[in-house]
């Protein structure tokens, strides 16, 4: 039992579970019915993804220093109790089930999806 992180929209892979969208907003003209069959996510859950404040600072980051900034910024978003209760969730969930966390981005390394890997890791979470 794991999870996994991935990009929202590509194909599954096997065995990988229930799709989790932390995004802010679903995806951009597909109807709710293809969420899960066009591969998009199973469940929607923005309180994982950056405020928009955090996502507009995101997308201006042009150096490793801005993007750690970014970092301490989206960290500091998770450290709140009721995104912590559900980090809590996901990570005691990844002992018992397989499911993926993701994102849109196509840059993983450039993208909430990795930062909040980190998190889930730190709080005990099984990765796969």
């Amino acid at each position: 039992m794991a999870v996994r992180v991935v990009r929202l929209g590509q194909p599954r892979k096997r065995g990988e579970g229930l799709r989790i969208g932390t995004v802010r907003f679903p995806p951009r003209g597909v109807p709710k019915s293809r969420y899960a069959s066009g591969n998009w996510y199973d469940v929607w859950m923005p309180d994982l993804a950056p405020s928009p404040a955090t996502v507009k600072f995101a997308h201006a980051a042009k150096t490793d220093a801005d993007w750690r900034a970014y970092e301490r910024r989206y960290r500091k978003e998770m450290s709140a109790p009721e995104r912590r209760r559900l980090l809590g969730l996901l990570a005691a969930l990844s002992k018992h089930a397989d499911f993926c966390v993701g994102c849109y981005c196509e840059d993983e390394r450039r993208c909430h999806r990795t930062i909040l890997k980190s998190i889930l890791k730190d709080r005990g979470a099984v990765l796969a």
